[in-house]
């Protein structure tokens, strides 16, 4: 997982250029130029009051050559809103941090325990400890993207609130993978995962690996969002969200072959947890998202029909509201500020990576330094 606190503080550039895309991002994009800078741009370095940012990314664990294309590309992911707060003045290791995680493992339900995530939310509460402590002891903005939001929801409720109200100032999810669930989970299950790319590789032969990781499992949609909906379609039989256990005995997914981890308990319902923290939810809309998949002749060796509806091309917008009102549910019931802004046409990959986008997502993580 992330290593020792020194190893991540003011090591430059490289170490967060090497983080991983989200989850629907291809692997390789062209590299151009960098842009001249935009107006809006000076004019917030201007009247900035620098803060201490920290991201959130996953960790690189592919082969050295993967990670140093990816690692060439300043467009890619989280590297573009990286660059931009370069340019606006902060400084890697100093008013800047990175905390990659490794999307193998998946954070504890509750009842469970993780050494894993022991360990790495132990290190990442000394990272923030440490960047306040060398900022005079201002608070943190932590920002994520996909897996990286989510994990951070998961990271802060794992602290007492009175070290919350200390050390963090705002969280800035993007596009977070919602623990009310969506489709893209069931779909990396039956015919391999798009999460991770290999040029050479088809992902149906990545599907044994991808199962071995216990965050395959993570975010299936949850009956209380998708409740009877048949998911997975056969002339057979129809899936649903009350049918896991039936369609992973159907695929011939054993959960002997995962990471240790613990027994693991497939969602039955929504369970949502508010950091209870000034938060901006950012996330796109209007964009073609899988909603049901069509294995017809149950073979799940073949790429499916895919049925498709709202979302960001891999979250659906039904899962994305119900978790963005449930949040909000919850801060607003102790008049904590909460503020979930849609970006039309924007993917689940590009939001921070289109100028559109990325223009919405600076100007919200500046409102939140104000």
């Amino acid at each position: 997982m992330v290593p020792a606190v020194e190893q991540h503080i003011g090591r430059g550039r490289p170490r967060l250029h090497a983080m991983l895309r989200g989850a629907d991002e291809p692997c390789f994009r062209p590299c151009h130029q960098r842009l001249p800078e935009p107006a809006w741009r000076r004019d917030s370095r201007a009247k900035l009051r620098l803060r201490i940012w920290i991201l959130l990314q996953r960790r690189e664990f592919h082969a050295p050559t993967f990670i140093k294309i990816l690692s060439s590309c300043p467009f890619c992911c989280n590297v573009k809103i990286h660059n931009e707060l370069e340019a606006l003045g902060y400084q890697d290791g100093v008013t800047l941090f990175g905390a990659p995680y490794d999307i193998r493992y998946a954070p504890p339900q509750p009842g469970q325990c993780s050494k894993v995530y022991s360990d790495y939310f132990a290190r990442v509460k000394d990272l923030v400890q440490h960047a306040s402590e060398k900022n005079a002891n201002k608070p943190v903005i932590f920002i994520g993207h996909s897996f990286g939001a989510r994990l951070i929801l998961d990271f802060v409720n794992s602290t007492p609130l009175i070290w919350r109200k200390k050390f963090i100032k705002h969280l800035v999810l993007l596009s977070p993978t919602p623990p009310t669930g969506f489709m893209e989970v069931v779909t990396n299950l039956a015919s391999g995962p798009t999460v991770i790319r290999f040029p050479t590789v088809p992902p149906l032969d990545l599907r044994p690996m991808w199962w071995s990781f216990a965050s395959s499992l993570l975010s299936l949609p949850s009956t209380t969002v998708f409740g009877h909906e048949p998911l997975i379609i056969t002339k057979h039989r129809n899936y649903s969200a009350y049918d896991y256990q039936h369609f992973l005995a159907s695929l011939g997914f054993n959960m002997k072959g995962m990471l240790p981890f613990t027994k693991w308990v497939l969602p039955t319902n929504m369970r949502v947890e508010a950091p209870m923290v000034p938060t901006t939810y950012l996330n796109g809309v209007g964009i073609q998202t899988t909603k049901q998949v069509v294995y017809w002749d149950g073979n799940f060796d073949v790429s499916p029909d895919n049925v498709y509806g709202n979302g960001d091309g891999v979250v659906n917008w039904i899962s994305v509201l119900a978790f963005a009102k449930e949040l909000k549910r919850q801060h607003y019931s102790e008049n904590i500020f909460f503020k979930f802004v849609k970006i039309p046409n924007a993917t689940h990959g590009d939001i921070t990576i289109q100028d559109n986008s990325l223009k919405i997502v600076m100007a919200e993580i500046l409102a939140a330094n104000s």
